[in-house]
């Protein structure tokens, strides 16, 4: 089902009810997800600052995708931004184990 999400509140609804449809109470649900109780607490009251991080990890283990609707023709810089992304990470993940390795002799 998709919900048109329009504000930090509407996050937090979208949250708790995916919470409660599968029969978590917060503490079990925040402990499965690797978050705190409290987080959870105030991502579903609709925080207005949230970790990004975190607000996604939430998101993933209770099973919910974010699709953000944008026009055409950002979508196509959209798609452009994302290879350089991964690029950039790619590269950055060589570096690190090129450092764990020469740490390692």
């Amino acid at each position: 089902m998709e919900i048109d999400i329009r504000s930090a509140s509407d996050i937090g609804i979208a949250v708790r009810a995916a919470r409660k449809a599968q029969r978590l109470r917060q503490d079990d649900a925040a402990g499965s997800i690797g978050v705190s109780e409290s987080f959870l607490g105030k991502l579903e009251k609709g925080a207005q600052s949230v970790q990004w991080g975190k607000l996604f990890q939430v998101l993933d283990g209770l099973g919910v995708r974010v699709i953000v609707d944008v026009p055409d023709e950002a979508g196509e810089l959209f798609a452009g931004e994302e290879v350089k992304r991964y690029a950039r990470v790619g590269r950055a993940e060589k570096r690190r184990r090129a450092r764990e390795d020469a740490d390692e002799s």
